[in-house]
Parts: C-alpha cells; sequence; structure tokens
C-alpha cells in the first residue's frame, strides 16, 4: 500500500517526527542508569581495559558513568596498574604507531592529541619514541606523493604552498616537509 509520499509504510503522525520522540522510544530517560559496587565494577572495568589500551581518564570517566566515586575509582585504577591492564606509557606507544601508520600523522599532531588525552610528558616522548625516523620520512614521501597526484594547482610557487599547508596539517615538522618537496 503506498501512501502519498511514494512510501510502503504509513506516514507517521506528527508527533512522532520529532527525534527527540523517536528518541526515547528506545532509551527512557526516567530511567536512571545502572550503578554498580566496586566489587561489581571491577571485572566490567577490567574487560573494558583488556579490550584496547585506555588512559586513566578514561578508565575514570567510565568508572564515574558506574556511580562510583573518586576515592573508589583510584583504588580501582590502582588496582588496574598493579595488574598491568592499565598502563599509560604502552597506551602512548600503541597511539603514536597505530595514528601515524593509519592516519599518517606527524610527530607534532600526535603529541598534540597525546597532552588532550591528558597523558604526562614522559609517556609522550616514549610514545614517539615509537615513530621510527626512516619508517617516518617514508610515510611523508607516501602522503606527499599522493597529494601532488591529486592538486590542481598548476602554479608551482602556490601548489608548493598547498602541499607545504596539507602536511603541516597533518603534524610533520616543516624541515622535513621541505625536504621532501625539494626530492619531489
Amino acid at each position: 500500500m503506498k501512501t502519498e509520499q511514494g512510501a510502503f509504510f504509513p506516514t507517521p503522525p506528527n508527533e512522532l517526527r520529532s527525534a527527540a520522540l523517536v528518541f526515547s522510544m528506545f532509551k527512557n530517560p526516567d530511567k536512571a542508569p545502572k550503578t554498580y559496587t566496586p566489587l561489581e565494577a571491577l571485572p566490567k572495568i577490567a574487560a573494558f581495559c583488556a579490550y584496547q589500551e585506555r588512559t586513566q581518564k578514561e578508565v575514570a570517566d567510565k568508572l564515574k558513568s558506574y556511580g562510583l566515586d573518586e576515592d573508589e575509582a583510584g583504588e580501582i585504577i590502582i588496582r588496574l596498574g598493579r595488574e598491568k591492564l592499565l598502563d599509560e606509557e604502552r597506551y602512548a606507544q600503541a597511539y603514536a604507531r597505530g595514528k601515524h601508520r593509519t592516519n599518517g600523522w606527524g610527530r607534532r599532531r600526535i603529541r598534540m592529541e597525546m597532552k588532550a588525552k591528558g597523558l604526562s610528558e614522559y609517556c609522550i616522548k616514549s610514545g614517539l619514541k615509537e615513530l621510527d625516523g626512516d619508517e617516518y620520512y617514508d610515510k611523508l614521501k607516501q602522503l606527499l606523493g599522493q597529494r601532488d597526484a591529486r592538486e590542481k594547482e598548476t602554479h608551482p610557487a602556490k601548489r608548493r604552498m598547498k602541499l607545504m599547508a596539507y602536511l603541516t596539517q597533518k603534524g610533520y615538522e616543516s624541515d622535513l616537509i621541505q625536504d621532501a618537496i625539494a626530492e619531489l
């Protein structure tokens, strides 16, 4: 059966068209989120940390959403650290490797993002040590080649500035960018 709009389903009444009302059909706003005791929260948060590397801030936020206070959350975070489920240095190393390899980010961008996540300077330096110099420069040249092939600008100076702006936005250092452009 077709309706006037051409769909096979009848048009919902006006009050159901609102996104808030549709969303509320699936999630009851009057229902409070479930709270956990520290003993109930521990295995849940351990599984949360085992799934992928996490920062202490992420774990603390998750524990807060479980209804735990700061003292209880702090005790759980200390225990997770002792059991090697939570390690910010390991997180920083994995983060730096992953963002460089998959997103093509440079050291400056990775450093900025890790600072925003609340990592210590020691962890940030440890993470950036994971980036191999040759692999780093090869990735820069690969990104430059890809961008150069897509760039439509024909004026050499403008083209060079656009390529430099792109790689700077990716977080690469200007001296490396200039060396790579000179090789191009």
